[in-house]
């Protein structure tokens, strides 16, 4: 329950567009109720990030083994807007490549706005390589249309960057 309103917490400091491409609405418990449900399940593995005591930052590993995709990880990232740039958000994704690692998963990815360029770059320095260019796939709460990237890393080129 800590956690949980902790989460909700971090997405309620995030300004509104930060929070219209999220893929779920965090500031709902029945959001985040579904979540922990996943995490239970073991679809989901999820790292908290704290500076003083207070969640900063998550990074999740999302799985689902009955799938055609049960080979890949999907990761999801959210770094508090105050703290970007400081190395938080590479940091859980070394974390959960060494997860995916444990997990046997042959190739993670992210799927990210197009225009967020701040987030695919620090995708290819660790070394994403864009996939898929899904043009007006996304859609903010103003009706606004954006482009999604998909980016993949194979765990075989992991080096643990």
């Amino acid at each position: 329950e800590e956690d949980k309103n902790a989460l909700i917490q971090l997405a309620s400091r995030q300004s509104e567009h930060d929070r219209a491409f999220l893929r779920s609405d965090l500031t709902d418990p029945k959001v985040l109720d579904e979540w922990i449900g996943n995490i239970h399940k073991g679809r989901t593995v999820t790292v908290l990030a704290a500076v003083d005591h207070r969640v900063v930052g998550y990074g999740s590993l999302h799985h689902d083994e009955t799938s055609w995709t049960s080979h890949m990880g999907e990761l999801r990232l959210l770094v508090d807007s105050e703290l970007r740039g400081e190395g938080i958000a590479r940091r859980l994704v070394v974390e959960l490549f060494h997860i995916a690692r444990e997990m046997h998963l042959d190739r993670v990815f992210c799927q990210i706005p197009a225009n967020q360029t701040r987030v695919r770059n620090l995708f290819e320095d660790i070394g994403f390589q864009p996939e898929a260019m899904l043009d007006h796939w996304l859609m903010d709460p103003s009706g606004g249309f954006h482009d999604l990237l998909i980016m993949t890393h194979s765990m075989d080129d992991f080096g643990g960057k």
